[in-house]
């Protein structure tokens, strides 16, 4: 069957034939769940088409085998007649979303979504459509974010449908929308979100229309759940090259809704002042870091309170406590976000110590090290990446010499490994044993006196448990308590 594209925003339709290309022949296989699904379908009377992203990513020559077992399908059939065709032939059938038409299922460890093919009618206060059912696949494919997600393969006899042009849009590389960009962030402003996103993850470029659409609708998003905004921020975020659609999200005004700090990094540049562009310098450094989260978080948000501890003096430009600053800001925003709390709490940690290395020009101590190791904990090589990144000057031998520092750090902290358990930086004694020595209840003192044993251990490195119920006793006597005695000898 050929399938008609229609170009975008109304304009004259353009017929061309889609091609399957040798490499999907694989949805066709008999032994292939598309394949098997299909003629089961068929065999019912029923139309059954694979759509969605792994639609996309086979034309991108992405993924196309099939391997992550997650298919998403659209039919005529209804939820009822959707599940009867399912019970029998699926190891596990679901209907938790049947009220929206989809129905689930499991077959041979590969997951399967199957939804009646739909139309959406959405309220301006919401997102969430109303849900009526549709019977042909063009009405269903409308109602997609992107053309390049409304596209479908009519399976088994692989008949292409792309009636918005979204192989064309695949070929080119950009990002359009089936309706009006307008029409289509209206009905769901979450889709502005995820233009960013497939900006950064598919590297595809949104046409001019779409993003003015989003400067213009921007505010839109104030309708949408924190939750949502996170998720599609940290696929962005984690995406292989994010940098170009972090600018982009900015200058559109949408980071304005959800992550204003951002866009105040895009600071004026004073002429007399001179001072890097911190927003450049800052997307420069997520750009360079590995894609985990925490450390993507990190590099975008280390340098958000420069904004409010920038001052002038006589050297120029500085931003003095501005990690600390930035911390603080950088819990908030990813409170309200709904990030998890071992995500924030390892961010902020991140942000407030990511000039820590910075402060030791004169080499490296034994105490330094052990103190630098305790503070960062689990997150030392994060940090230490972290740091490394944080280099954008242009300025090669200022570069090589910060770069040069974190080098001996890290030699330091490989050297002093050897001689002692760094990641364990802990008194020779508990607090039961202090407690029980100067026969004293639970309580704040006994803190006190292991906050003072603890820090000997990082000045000094290891030492005796004599050593420490000798600086007990004393402390004891300090404070005016009956002697313990001398500690025993080991």
């Amino acid at each position: 069957m050929g399938a008609k594209t229609l170009s975008h925003c109304g304009s004259t339709p353009t017929n061309i034939e889609p091609v399957i290309p040798e490499r999907l022949t694989w949805l066709l296989d008999a032994e292939q769940i598309p394949g098997l699904l299909g003629r089961r379908f068929a065999e019912f009377g029923h139309q059954l088409y694979l759509v969605g992203g792994t639609v996309r990513d086979a034309f991108l020559a992405q993924d196309s085998s099939g391997s992550d077992n997650e298919y998403d399908f659209a039919t005529d059939a209804r939820p009822p007649r959707i599940k009867a065709i399912l019970e029998g032939w699926a190891e596990k059938v679901y209907t938790t979303g049947e009220a929206f038409g989809t129905v689930a299922g499991i077959k041979e460890g590969g997951t399967l979504e199957i939804t009646t093919f739909r139309r959406d009618v959405y309220r301006t206060d919401s997102r969430h459509p109303e849900v009526s059912f549709s019977n042909t696949i063009e009405e269903d494919l409308e109602r997609r974010d992107f053309t390049v997600n409304a596209l479908a393969i009519k399976v088994p006899d692989a008949q292409m449908v792309d009636p918005y042009g979204g192989l064309a849009d695949l070929a080119r590389r950009v990002l359009t929308t089936p309706t009006s960009p307008e029409k289509t962030f209206a009905d769901d402003p979450l889709r502005m979100l995820r233009l960013f996103r497939f900006w950064a993850t598919l590297e595809f470029q949104p046409a001019a229309p779409t993003l003015q659409a989003v400067a213009e609708m921007a505010g839109r998003l104030q309708i949408v759940s924190a939750e949502r905004i996170r998720d599609e921020l940290s696929k962005l975020l984690t995406a292989p090259h994010p940098a170009e659609a972090l600018l982009g999200l900015v200058r559109s005004g949408l980071a304005e809704h959800f992550l204003p700090e951002l866009s105040s990094l895009e600071m004026e540049q004073d002429p007399r002042h001179r001072h890097k562009d911190v927003l450049a310098h800052s997307l420069a450094v997520v750009e360079k870091a590995s894609p985990r989260l925490v450390l993507r978080l990190a590099c975008l948000l280390h340098d958000i309170g420069k904004p409010d501890t920038r001052t002038y003096g006589s050297k120029g430009v500085s931003f003095h406590h501005h990690e600390v600053v930035g911390a603080r800001l950088a819990r908030r925003r990813l409170e309200e976000l709904r990030y998890r709390r071992a995500v924030i709490d390892d961010v902020t940690r991140l942000v407030e110590l990511h000039l820590r290395p910075h402060t030791l020009r004169m080499g490296w101590s034994d105490s330094a090290v052990r103190r630098y190791v305790r503070d960062a904990g689990p997150l030392l090589d994060d940090l230490n990446e972290l740091v490394r990144c944080d280099v954008t000057t242009v300025n090669q031998r200022r570069a090589a010499a910060i770069q040069n520092r974190i080098d001996q750090l890290e030699q330091r902290i490989a050297e002093l490994r050897e001689k002692e358990d760094l990641e364990r930086l802990r008194p020779p004694v508990n607090g039961y044993r202090i407690m029980s020595y100067l026969g004293i209840s639970p309580g704040p003192k006994v803190g006190e006196i292991m906050q003072i044993l603890l820090e000997k251990r990082i000045e000094e490195g290891l030492y005796s448990e004599h050593e420490a119920l000798v600086i007990a006793r004393r402390w004891a006597m300090d404070q005016g308590w009956e002697d313990p005695g001398p500690p025993p000898q080991e």
